[in-house]
């Protein structure tokens, strides 16, 4: 597997999302499927495994726990707080609650340490931007964290370039994860400058459009009912059906390069800078093996021209959240 530089550490050039094993596109896998999951990326050398405290809420970074306890030499782990499951009403019903005050991400670190059944986290992102907390306060105590070792470097999610630098400021920033694919560009307005700019490597999450472009067709209507795509425009009605309509070209340009189009998606990214590493998820092993065939394909500048002028922010319609998705979001947007 090739390699990149993520801050102090060398991973594998494509990392795993590990978000799918819990929710997001349909019910979580059981003990089973997850460990054969994350075995077979760790046995085909994927060294960046990407969890987070309110995936599942926290069901996803206890089953990383339970099964790559005995494997954690074997790769770099990243996770995540300052989004997290609180029960508002005392009814045990867990909602989503954006909440970036030290104490909070103190204990999220805590709480996450255990269900991961380590001494320390590799990477630790703030998951989104907290907008009554100030970013200096919220990664100043990630920075204490650092300090105690409980985590070795400090990430950020969601964030524009201009939470970056001003985070950066307090504590270098070792990555900046956010949604990049062809058909999501909003990382080209400011943030891919800006961790150039700072040294700060870039993670993008859903590589291949949530599946839109991972060559399987796809059918909304009939999404199981927590599927998160249910919730974005991209997904719904007419915005879908032009989307759709990009699709015939895309999948030709795959096929006449010999790959599949989930790998044309992750090798168009990874052409995009050496500082660049996707995180596709999954909850299929041959999924998994396919994805990974991306870092042997090459793109010539035509064929990067080509898929440039196909997929983008202008062709592809509707926004890609909701418009509560959209505040949550501090990142840029056309």
């Amino acid at each position: 597997m090739q390699q990149r530089h993520l801050g102090p550490f060398q991973v594998s050039a494509l990392g795993l999302g590990c978000m799918n094993l819990s929710q997001g596109y349909g019910p979580p896998v059981t003990q089973q499927e997850g460990e054969r999951l994350l075995l077979a990326a760790l046995d085909a050398g994927v060294t960046l495994l990407d969890t987070a405290a309110v995936y599942g809420f926290g069901a996803n970074e206890t089953l990383i726990g339970q099964v790559l306890k005995k494997h954690r030499q074997r790769f770099t782990l990243a996770s995540k707080c300052g989004l997290t499951g609180v029960d508002k009403n005392g009814d045990g019903k867990l909602v989503r609650v954006i909440d970036g005050r030290p104490d909070t991400l103190r204990r999220t670190c805590e709480a996450a340490l255990r269900r991961l059944q380590t001494d320390v986290i590799d990477l630790y992102y703030i998951h989104r931007l907290d907008k009554t907390v100030s970013i200096e306060d919220s990664v100043g105590a990630l920075s204490d964290l650092v300090r105690k070792g409980h985590i070795r470097a400090i990430g950020l999610s969601e964030m524009s370039a201009a939470t970056l630098r001003r985070a950066h400021a307090v504590h270098p920033i070792t990555a900046l994860q956010t949604e990049y694919s062809l058909w999501t560009r909003n990382p080209e307005l400011a943030v891919l400058q800006a961790c150039q700019e700072l040294g700060v490597t870039f993670v993008a999450f859903s590589p291949v459009g949530r599946g839109f472009l991972a060559g399987e067709p796809l059918q909304p209507p009939t999404f199981d009912a927590n599927d998160l795509r249910r919730t974005m425009p991209r997904f719904d009605g007419a915005n879908w059906a032009a989307n759709t309509r990009l699709l015939p070209a895309f999948h030709a340009i795959a096929q006449e390069l010999g790959c599949s189009p989930a790998q044309l998606a992750l090798a168009w990214l990874l052409h995009q800078g050496e500082n660049i590493i996707p995180i596709p998820g999954t909850t299929s092993v041959e999924h998994l093996l396919d994805n990974l065939g991306a870092v042997n394909v090459r793109l010539d500048a035509q064929t990067l021209a080509k898929l440039d002028a196909l997929i983008n922010q202008t062709t592809v319609a509707g926004s890609r959240y909701n418009p509560q998705g959209n505040l949550d979001a501090d990142t840029e947007q056309f």
